[in-house]
């Protein structure tokens, strides 16, 4: 599903933050991304995303190498991509119910089609009473679930997650990963960044380690 060979990324003139690349994701598989802050992981997750082209090296996604792909080709390809970043990306004028069903309505689905879906979603992440609120009067928790549910509504063929447990207490934490465990049983391939030990360790999954700029990876 995803290969990067040799890929390194730099911003402007500085150095390079992250350097010789070399990785592959399976389709359905599971992964923890992890590292010291400013190691690189948030900028590896865009590159995923493809909201960064890298500086150098392949990227290949989807069976695509993105550096033959178009603006709109790019576009088709994140259609098929859920991310949780930390800065949530919520849309401040849409309510919590229209955040998490825009998936639905950017792929030109009637309202009709995934309204039960949405609520289900929305009462299972504890929001069932928050849906008609508007992102400023959330909580960073109520942002960060709402994020999470726009993310996975779709059932993304990849799924991208910036600490998605962070702002949430351990027990919703669990919930979460649970939520996000289901979702690569159904055939998503996930990616969940994080600094909890503690939580990965509960989990039999391959872990991503970026230090330095260098990606090592544990089976």
């Amino acid at each position: 599903m995803v290969r990067f060979e040799n890929v390194g990324l730099r911003y402007g003139l500085g150095p390079e933050i992250l350097r010789d690349l070399n990785f592959q994701i399976p389709a359905h598989s599971f992964q923890f991304l992890t590292g010291p802050s400013g190691a690189g992981k948030t900028s590896l997750l865009r590159l995923l995303f493809l909201s960064h082209r890298p500086t150098r090296g392949l990227v290949n996604l989807f069976g695509n190498d993105i550096s033959q792909l178009g603006k709109d080709e790019i576009a088709d390809l994140r259609k098929r991509i859920g991310i949780v970043l930390q800065d949530f990306r919520l849309l401040d004028h849409m309510t919590t119910y229209e955040n998490v069903a825009l998936p639905f309505r950017v792929m030109g689905r009637s309202e009709s089609s995934y309204r039960k879906e949405v609520i289900d979603l929305l009462r299972w992440v504890g929001l069932g009473d928050r849906m008609d609120a508007l992102p400023p009067i959330l909580s960073g928790g109520e942002k960060q679930r709402a994020a999470i549910a726009r993310a996975v509504i779709s059932r993304p063929q990849l799924l991208l997650a910036d600490e998605p447990t962070g702002s949430v207490d351990p027990t919703l934490g669990r919930r979460l990963l649970r939520l996000f465990i289901e979702l690569n049983k159904s055939g998503t391939a996930v990616i969940i960044a994080t600094h909890d030990i503690a939580l990965m360790d509960q989990y039999e999954a391959r872990r991503f380690v970026l230090h330095q700029g260098r990606l090592h990876v544990y089976e």
